[in-house]
């Protein structure tokens, strides 16, 4: 999921899958494999509307997965009772709720320094160093990776890079699919190299592994993905061109870039150091977005009302006596709400919210259906017969689960125990276990289309037509065109792939013996 946690957190989570698991399960029609029925049904729907109507629509994607369990409920033998509680079950788990909150508060949190002319500074640090447009994915991949990794969130990342660097890199004249791509594969790198993310915890808690030798075992295989990642970004960046926006237009903009939004960098730097202590991401956050309001007052940057105002009836009485408060401002009766960005910053993640919220509700079905443990029993008893097969498994498998389970904690948190299951057969080592657990979960979370990590940003990149007169809806970069250019999951999925097959990095039990690993 991209979020860092506390062990609190994560050994909370892995006793409620455990919790779940031994529940009763759900009987289908048809067999244990219906219970896949919801998701499937999902990803059908998903594939239809974004890559073959071209729709980019959330909400059309949250009815769609309220179709496919509906459908699915059809499906259930005797009574719905438990088929419901799943959903609920689903809904109501710690994993997606971090998630949500990370968003809300990374949103905010990148509207506010927005406010204050971030992406006016790095255009106008882009334009004074004479970085051009075929450089600039390869440099906002390096960025957004040494980002993800200091704050250990993904989707944090990808939120305050959607929102604040690829608007400056599109209007330098890269190319905005490969931009985006750029964008997600940081978040990939961050998200799982970095200590405190909540994928890196998961993975060693759930291996039986020290965090520490975890980090460290697995930048052999990050930093060849990384590399290979950035060479492709160059080589892409110099064939793939952006629009070609009015001049005019552009100098307009970049004349009006005002260096002094740079100081947000420090903002930044609030958050990451922060987290690198060992905080929670709403408290980093938190502070970063306290910073980046004193800044903008301070500094003249962005006054109150940019940041938060309710605009009420010039015609109420009320309003008017209040109206000499920075944040109330009269319009006319029809025009009343709440805006801002504070406000706009965390609006924009609503329909994605209940998105999540639903499709971990299908995942819980699938698993009390018995349909995700069948599927890893063929596996492990039909397929992993040997060690290099088992370990081709333990990749597949993993990438499986993250195409069902788009949040890939939660896709960790499912497949861990098989993981270990197959590897424990093979006395292969808990590093490398957990390594193989994290980095398919977390590259391939960036690259499915309908994955929470490509989602986030999407969501973003949708409002910036509202926010830049210049930038259009055909700027857009939708989640079905990206998904070839998000090079470093691709990247680091191949080099397990090559491990696998190979060899390559692979530890014994006897080999290494992990630290003691620490339990709250």
């Amino acid at each position: 999921m991209s979020d860092n946690t506390n062990n609190e957190d994560v050994s909370t989570e892995l006793a409620q899958a455990a919790e779940a698991r031994d529940q009763s399960r759900i009987n289908f029609y048809g067999g244990t494999l219906m219970s896949a029925l919801p998701i499937a049904l999902f990803v059908i729907w998903a594939i239809v509307q974004s890559g073959v109507l071209r729709v980019s629509d959330t909400t059309g994607l949250v009815a769609g997965m309220l179709i496919s369990l509906i459908l699915g409920m059809l499906f259930v033998k005797g009574s719905w009772k438990a088929y419901a509680n799943t959903i609920f079950a689903g809904m109501t788990q710690r994993v997606a709720a971090t998630a949500i909150v990370a968003w809300l508060w990374a949103g905010m949190f990148a509207q506010t320094i927005q406010e204050g002319g971030f992406v006016g500074g790095l255009v106008w640090a882009a334009d004074a160093l004479n970085v051009g447009a075929s450089i600039f994915p390869a440099i906002t991949f390096i960025l957004a990776a040494l980002l993800a990794t200091g704050i250990g969130t993904g989707y944090g990342t990808t939120v305050a890079f959607t929102t604040l660097v690829f608007p400056a890199g599109v209007v330098l004249g890269a190319d905005h699919v490969l931009l985006f791509g750029a964008i997600l594969s940081g978040a990939a790198f961050g998200d799982n190299l970095a200590p405190v993310s909540d994928t890196t915890i998961v993975s060693a808690v759930t291996q039986k592994s020290d965090i520490g030798g975890v980090v460290s075992s697995r930048f052999k295989y990050a930093i060849v993905a990384a590399v290979l990642a950035f060479v492709g970004y160059i080589i892409a960046g110099s064939y793939m061109t952006g629009f070609d926006i009015s001049q005019n237009a552009q100098q307009l903009f970049v004349s009006n870039s005002n260096p002094m939004g740079l100081i947000h960098l420090f903002s930044m730097f609030v958050v990451i150091a922060t987290a690198v202590r060992g905080r929670h991401i709403v408290e980093a956050i938190s502070w970063g977005l306290i910073v980046a309001v004193v800044l903008n007052l301070l500094l003249g940057l962005a006054s109150v009302s940019d940041m938060i105002v309710f605009k009420a009836s010039q015609n109420l009485g009320a309003a008017q006596s209040l109206s000499v408060l920075p944040f109330i401002e009269l319009v006319e009766p029809g025009n009343t709400g709440v805006g801002g960005s504070i406000y706009t910053g965390a609006e924009g993640f609503f329909p994605l919210a209940i998105l999540v919220l639903l499709i971990v509700a299908g995942s819980q079905i699938m698993i009390r259906g018995g349909g995700f443990e069948a599927l890893q029993n063929w596996l492990l008893n039909s397929v992993a017969t040997s060690v290099r097969r088992a370990e081709l498994v333990m990749v597949l498998g993993t990438a499986i689960a993250n195409a069902m389970i788009t949040i890939n904690t939660a896709a960790e948190i499912a497949i861990a125990p098989y993981i270990a299951r197959i590897g424990e057969k093979f006395n292969i080592n808990g590093y490398r276990r957990a390594n193989i657990l994290d980095a398919n979960t977390t590259a391939l979370g960036y690259i499915f289309p309908w994955a929470g990590g490509v989602l986030v940003g999407y969501a973003e990149i949708r409002d910036l037509p509202s926010q830049f007169g210049w930038f259009t809806q055909s700027m857009v970069a939708n989640p079905i065109e990206v998904w070839p250019f998000v090079f470093h999951g691709w990247f680091l999925f191949g080099v397990f792939i090559v491990a696998a097959l190979s060899g390559f990095g692979l530890e014994y039990v006897s080999d290494r013996q992990s630290m003691e690993v620490t339990r709250l």
